[in-house]
């Protein structure tokens, strides 16, 4: 498959994106991908094999960005209320900016084929392993309480953040940086010092 770098390929997903969130996944068809993204045919199946490979691709997209954040945070090794604010922040922010493709692919995920599905996985574990394992060190270098475990903290802060699609309004009153901020203070209090 093509490399997947320059405008084409960002305005056909771009196009894809906003069709599958108005119309759905399966209302969608490629000839109103191509047109919506001003390109031909040829030009969508030179780099997306197939409708599918768009759906994997918003998610690739999506999952690529939040990894390399996350990374980047537990990189910088800082303390642990610190490290836990900045991931929730960024998280909830990388969120909202994609709300569009984060709804399209909850909604649509389930049409993934099993090599796709266990990539997605895959992802979404080391992510969530990531994550826990801030919390966990924390927890036994007294930095955090352990009335809530790790694994319960983690899955609690991410369920809010992959539920944002739903209630997420960007003309709402609080910016992505503010939902972020009071989601981590939320989690942050759970996980005090007793």
């Amino acid at each position: 498959m093509a490399r997947r770098t320059g405008a084409t390929p960002e305005r056909i997903v771009g196009a894809a994106v906003r069709l599958f969130a108005a119309k759905g996944f399966d209302a969608t068809t490629v000839q109103e991908v191509v047109e919506a993204a001003s390109v031909t045919k040829g030009a969508l199946y030179h780099y997306f094999g197939s409708k599918d490979d768009l759906l994997f691709e918003i998610y690739r997209s999506l999952i690529g960005r939040q990894m390399a954040d996350l990374d980047r945070i537990v990189a910088a090794r800082l303390d642990a209320a610190t490290t836990v604010r900045r991931i929730l922040v960024s998280l909830v922010e990388t969120t909202a900016a994609s709300v569009d493709e984060t709804a399209v692919f909850v909604r649509e995920m389930h049409r993934l084929d099993a090599e796709r599905m266990a990539t997605f996985r895959s992802e979404r574990r080391r992510y969530h392993e990531t994550f826990r394992s801030v919390v966990e060190q924390a927890q036994q270098a007294g930095e955090f309480g352990s009335a809530v475990p790790a694994d319960t903290a983690v899955l609690i802060a991410l369920g809010v953040v992959n539920q944002l699609p739903t209630w997420y309004r960007p003309e709402g009153p609080k910016s992505p940086t503010q939902l972020g901020e009071e989601i981590a203070d939320f989690v942050l209090a759970g996980l005090r010092p007793c």
